[in-house]
């Protein structure tokens, strides 16, 4: 960052530097108490401008310089001194700094793990007991929080097989899993994200209070005199039973850089939030060696990711009718860039959360967004701020579409339009008729299916298959090869089948899975599912009575649309994509269940593979997939990126852990790939 003096004085860069200082201060401080004040990069800009002015006018540096300085102090419960500073770390953004940081240490092994995003601890363990559990605190003290983590946080042994005193550093984290599950079962008092979560579990004073709220631990930093043969930092923390995050080793910058990416590139997989990669010297007495500066080690490096979270401002709501009916409140928002896009809108939920969390428009909140995840309103970071003209989010007793009254349903006080009739819910389900999941009409996107509906022309699905290039070209804006590429969109679109016209015509209740669970059930047609009535249904597995009786109502009176979809020569049977695939001889995953993790790509191309193709690959090689790690589980086969709760789960159990290579070896050997 470069910083402009121009005609500024040295009295207002004096006095720009105290402010930026004690800004840091306080944001530290709220951080460190679980109610941050502002997005995580919004800090590091404030951070960032702070040290450059302090590099280009060092005689001005604060005393104390909070850049100097880790964590904020320690609260609520008795401070424990650290044996050594718990340090943060220096920050990269380039490959250059990657490639900078290699020049530091010639010839010496680095690894490369995930950068969790959860709160620091240090474990010290006594002839094999543990004895403490200490937060980071300021960097030099920190709070005793022993007997919230042996009741709370998962990952960490009472008893390990070491000698004398050993101390393990890493991070507690909430599972983005828990986290889900506890916003789930507490709409009333949901979390903001698993970060503040994880720290505010280990603030409480009750482990009663918070015992939902588990963590999980992860080693990322070992101190075991007794054991200084075990320079390596992953077999060190092995050996000692405790999970850390997943290293990998490497010998250049180069293959450093492309373990950053994959980590990157995977992070949407795991069960746990990131912000970056940490590139550390694998062999810990070289990393000890290294020393350090004042407030980070010289033996490691955090490269930073672009953030998923920021704030800006909510401008307006509006309540947005989907294709089933749901009418859902959508933050209009202040642009803002984060997840790697410019947000303007993001999801609210419903009004149960925007109650829970004190919404109002006007306020200045927390927009989170994760790799392809719909943006949404995480909550107000600091409502004390407001100014009295922030406005009360007040939802609507009529319909935005149609005018007809709406009905609440759930607990949650989910508002639906009951009118199948709305031109809202009309042009949703045609759309997504259209999407990739249903009949992937991948010509025709949403602003045309909204211009042919306003026009008359498109009601139902099967008046996709009545469009003419005739009819087309009368539209403006539309040329000989836009409207022959939509005609030949449609036409290819006549092939759906039975799972993904089920999906397409968003029956209420009835999942991507129902249709799959439908298709290999043994029916031939969507007729056939039609005829079936709920007690049939019910026996097809994991369909219950109120989703049997959603497929039997609708399809019922979807009857008339079927019969036109079958006279445009739209097919409803049962493709053999859709059913289970046929084995092949001397299929080697044979009788094996298998769970697959992280990014997958194909060895011979490089290109990433979709898990759902690799999990029909496994299949044809005679494997039984399923979604999650239990003591069922042959084979856990992990990719890129791969996610560390399962790997701990996979320890735990005894499951095999094998990387994708080998089992794409297996598939090409077989002719299966």
């Amino acid at each position: 960052m470069s910083v402009r003096v121009g005609t500024v004085g040295r009295v207002e860069i004096g006095e720009r530097i105290q402010e930026l200082a004690d800004r840091i201060v306080a944001l530290r401080d709220a951080y460190y108490q679980g109610s941050p004040l502002v997005a995580d990069a919004d800090y590091d800009a404030v951070e960032d401008e702070l040290r450059a002015l302090i590099e280009a006018h060092p005689e001005l540096a604060p005393d104390p310089n909070p850049l100097e300085q880790v964590g904020a102090a320690a609260v609520l419960h008795a401070p424990i001194r650290h044996s050594r500073p718990m340090l943060s770390l220096e920050k990269a953004t380039t490959p250059e700094q990657v490639a900078a940081f290699f020049a530091r240490f010639p010839g010496q092994p680095v690894v490369v793990m995930p950068k969790l995003d959860g709160l620091s601890l240090a474990l010290v363990f006594e002839d094999g007991r543990l004895a403490r559990a200490v937060t980071r605190g300021d960097g030099t003290t920190g709070d005793d929080v022993t007997f919230l983590v042996r009741a709370l946080v998962d990952g960490v042994p009472e008893r390990i097989e070491a000698p004398g005193r050993v101390e393990v550093r890493g991070e507690a984290v909430m599972l983005r899993s828990t986290f889900a599950a506890y916003n789930t079962a507490h709409p009333d008092k949901p979390l903001i994200n698993p970060r503040n979560a994880a720290a505010g579990t280990l603030r409480a004073k009750d482990p009663a209070t918070v015992a939902e709220r588990r963590l999980m631990f992860f080693g990322f930093d070992l101190d075991n005199p007794a054991n200084d043969a075990a320079h390596d930092l992953e077999e060190g923390l092995r050996a000692l039973g405790i999970a850390g995050a997943a290293m990998r080793h490497c010998a250049d910058a180069e293959q450093a850089q492309a373990a950053i990416t994959a980590i990157e590139q995977g992070r949407n997989d795991l069960d746990y939030d990131l912000d970056g990669a940490v590139l550390r010297l694998a062999d810990r007495e070289a990393y000890a060696a290294a020393g350090t500066r004042s407030n980070s080690p010289r033996g490691a490096l955090a490269f930073k990711f672009a953030a998923e979270e920021k704030t800006t401002l909510l401008r307006e709501v509006i309540w947005d009718v989907g294709k089933t009916g749901k009418i859902v409140p959508v933050a209009w928002l202040e642009p803002v860039f984060v997840g790697g896009t410019t947000v303007t809108k993001a999801t609210l939920a419903n009004q149960e959360v925007i109650r829970a969390r004190d919404i109002k428009i006007g306020d200045t909140v927390l927009v989170r967004r994760a790799g392809d995840v719909i943006p949404f309103v995480a909550g107000v970071l600091d409502a004390s701020k407001r100014t009295g003209a922030e406005l009360e989010i007040v939802p609507p007793t009529a319909c935005p579409s149609c005018g007809q009254p709406v009905t609440e349903q759930g607990n949650s006080r989910e508002l639906f339009c009951t009118n199948v009739s709305c031109p809202a819910q009309t042009v949703r389900r045609l759309i997504h008729w259209a999407s990739r999941a249903a009949a992937d009409i991948e010509a025709i996107g949403p602003v045309w299916i909204e211009r042919l509906a306003e026009a008359g022309i498109l009601e139902s699905p099967a008046d996709f298959y009545t469009l003419t290039k005739e009819r087309l070209l009368e539209f403006d804006r539309v040329g000989e090869v836009s409207a022959q590429r939509m005609i030949d969109s449609i036409d290819t679109s006549r092939q759906v089948g039975l799972r993904r016209a089920l999906i397409g015509l968003a029956i209420p209740m009835a999942s991507d899975g129902t249709a799959a669970r439908l298709a290999r059930a043994g029916f031939a047609s969507l007729e056939e599912v039609a005829d079936a009535g709920e007690e049939r249904l019910v026996e097809v597995d994991d369909i219950g009575p109120k989703v049997a009786a959603s497929l039997a109502a609708n399809l019922t009176r979807l009857r008339p649309e079927l019969v036109r979809l079958r006279d445009a020569g739209v097919s409803l049977d049962v493709r053999e994509e859709d059913l289970p695939p046929v084995v092949a001889a001397g299929a080697p995953l044979e009788g094996k269940t298998v769970v697959i993790t992280g990014a997958i790509s194909d060895p011979r191309s490089g290109e990433k593979v979709a898990r759902p193709t690799f999990q029909r690959l496994c299949e044809k090689a005679g494997a039984t997939a399923a979604s999650s790690v239990s003591a069922n589980t042959d084979l856990l086969i992990t990719g890129a990126g791969v996610g560390d709760a399962k790997l701990a789960k996979a320890a735990k159990l005894g499951v095999e852990v094998v990387d994708q290579a080998e089992i794409w070896k297996l598939l090409i050997e077989a002719n299966v790939a």
